[in-house]
């Protein structure tokens, strides 16, 4: 992440805390590999006992959140229900809106790729079975987890307060022991898919139709659209590519892709406030009523009519 990147970001944090930049950006921290920092969401409700519904759009970083208290986080297709002692993963690639039920009580630490990356053998967290971007992101705690993961956080705030030369391995350490404590609850078939052509092929597809997105400006294009498009790309025939793709997920290429950019434009109308023409033209569509038939053929309104129902639920 950029300097100029996260001094917006934390232009944007300092209004919703009581503590000032200073405090929240220490001086120095942008000169360690990567970044990392740890807060109490105690510090966010200092100044207001109910923050509102607060949007995140995709990010170049990593979030993990130790919540006690209840909320609820929606993303582009489906909402999730988060009871207190809760493990939340958030991915730098998929936008949620967070909306607390309560005063929030518990802790949060955000991170780059560049910061994990030493603990991960050269892996991206995207790749962790937690941060991918069709993972489940909320997981319960028993009590005896709880005080560990607060345990972790505890530690994490005080050794980076501290002057520890290698306080930042030992940082990495702690939030690779997060990521144990959420992947332990992962179903084995998710920690270890299947290894055969087929699989490797179509996780290759997969990712390879998640690296195009989040679509973070208007000047932004998908550069790939269509199964001809997916197939050249993986050096294969596009008939089978066809084939392993509906043996392997009984969804053809192309509804795969128009699945996605239709979770894509439901994301881009309920987050920002691009205009129909601009959201269409960033997904590749010559038009907005090439645009406002597709929607509907995958969500069954118009976009308008999308947009206007988001506004009205808020």
């Amino acid at each position: 992440m950029t300097t100029t990147a996260l001094n917006a970001l934390y232009q944007e944090l300092a209004p919703c805390t009581s503590l000032d930049l200073s405090k929240l950006l220490p001086g120095g921290i942008q000169r360690e590999v990567g970044h990392f920092n740890v807060f109490d969401l105690a510090d966010f409700w200092q100044s207001a006992p109910l923050r509102p519904n607060t949007s995140y759009p995709c990010r170049s970083f990593y979030k993990i959140s130790l919540l006690r208290s209840r909320s609820r986080a929606e993303y582009a297709d489906y909402a999730i229900d988060i009871e207190p002692n809760a493990l939340v993963f958030s991915t730098s690639k998929v936008p949620l809106q967070w909306r607390p039920a309560e005063a929030q009580q518990g802790y949060f630490c955000l991170f780059t790729a560049e910061f994990l990356m030493p603990v991960l053998g050269g892996l991206m967290p995207d790749e962790l079975p937690l941060f991918r971007a069709d993972g489940y992101p909320v997981f319960q705690l028993t009590q005896a987890e709880m005080a560990r993961a607060t345990a972790l956080f505890a530690q994490m705030h005080e050794e980076l307060a501290s002057d520890y030369a290698y306080k930042y391995d030992l940082l990495r350490a702690y939030v690779l022991e997060l990521l144990h404590l959420g992947q332990k609850r992962q179903p084995a078939t998710t920690l270890h898919p299947a290894h055969s052509a087929a699989a490797r092929l179509t996780s290759r597809f997969v990712e390879l139709l998640e690296r195009q997105f989040p679509l973070t400006t208007p000047q932004q294009r998908v550069p790939l659209r269509t199964a001809k498009d997916f197939a050249d790309h993986l050096a294969v025939h596009v008939n089978h590519l066809n084939k392993v793709l509906k043996e392997s997920t009984g969804r053809t290429t192309t509804d795969l892709i128009g699945g996605r950019l239709a979770q894509e434009a439901k994301v881009l109308l309920r987050q920002t406030d691009w205009t129909l023409w601009e959201i269409a033209d960033s997904l590749g569509f010559v038009d907005v009523a090439h645009f406002s038939h597709f929607f509907r053929r995958y969500v069954t309104v118009s976009p308008g009519a999308f947009r206007a129902l988001q506004a009205v639920s808020v």
